[in-house]
């Protein structure tokens, strides 16, 4: 992961990675989502990083409010984690929910994080008008 030294954020997530692996490891695939969310929960706090669950996402069109959202994690205030579990692997839905979470808000970098049966990760970048 040392080669991601240049990427925006690269530090945070990182340590995600790390934690993730480390959940992982312990408690491998089969759970649900929601007992992942909560072992991220105490392994980044552990980490020393700064980090909220179920963060509501608020989508505007035209400034009016369209839809309401959560993304499972909010990191330093600066990177979005989706969390997923289940057999298969990343698909094509969860990158553009993600990308969708990222285009909401002012945040600009977001992993998926698979808890499948074998761990997976896609970091996401996505900057917008919002970011400005």
């Amino acid at each position: 992961m040392n080669n991601e030294i240049n990427y925006l954020h690269s530090n945070t997530t990182e340590i995600i990675l790390k934690c993730y692996f480390d959940v992982y490891n312990k408690l491998g695939f089969g759970f649900l989502e929601k007992v992942y969310e909560n072992a991220m929960l105490i392994e980044l706090r552990e980490a020393g990083l700064t980090v909220s669950n179920q963060v509501p996402i608020e989508v505007f069109y035209k400034k009016e409010k369209v839809g309401n959202y959560f993304a499972d994690l909010l990191v330093n205030d600066n990177v979005i984690v989706e969390l997923k579990a289940g057999e298969g692997a990343i698909i094509e839905e969860h990158e553009v929910q993600l990308i969708n979470y990222l285009r909401a808000t002012t945040i600009e970098v977001g992993l998926v994080l698979l808890f499948g049966k074998k761990p997976q990760f896609k970091r996401k970048v996505f900057t917008n008008n919002l970011k400005k």
